[in-house]
């Protein structure tokens, strides 16, 4: 399993499976092969639906930018 955490607060944000994970980042930038940190805001979630993010994923991300413009998040290996 796969954790994530708020980058600025370190709050725990959920887990996700490495299908998941690799989803995200089939989806998302990485600048560097080693980069675990993400950015995601409203927009972001909307290209993931139209991508066929599946529903926990989802679920994760929206809480984690709650009432923010956007959240960066980072990942770890349980």
């Amino acid at each position: 399993m796969i954790s994530l955490r708020d980058k600025d607060t370190g709050a725990d944000l959920g887990t996700i499976s490495e299908e998941q994970l690799q989803f995200l980042v089939d989806q998302l930038e990485e600048e560097y092969d080693e980069d675990r940190d993400y950015y995601i805001n409203s927009t972001m979630l909307d290209v993931l639906v139209q991508n066929g993010a599946d529903i926990q994923l989802l679920e994760i991300l929206r809480n984690a930018i709650g009432d923010r413009e956007g959240v960066e998040i980072q990942r770890s290996i349980l």
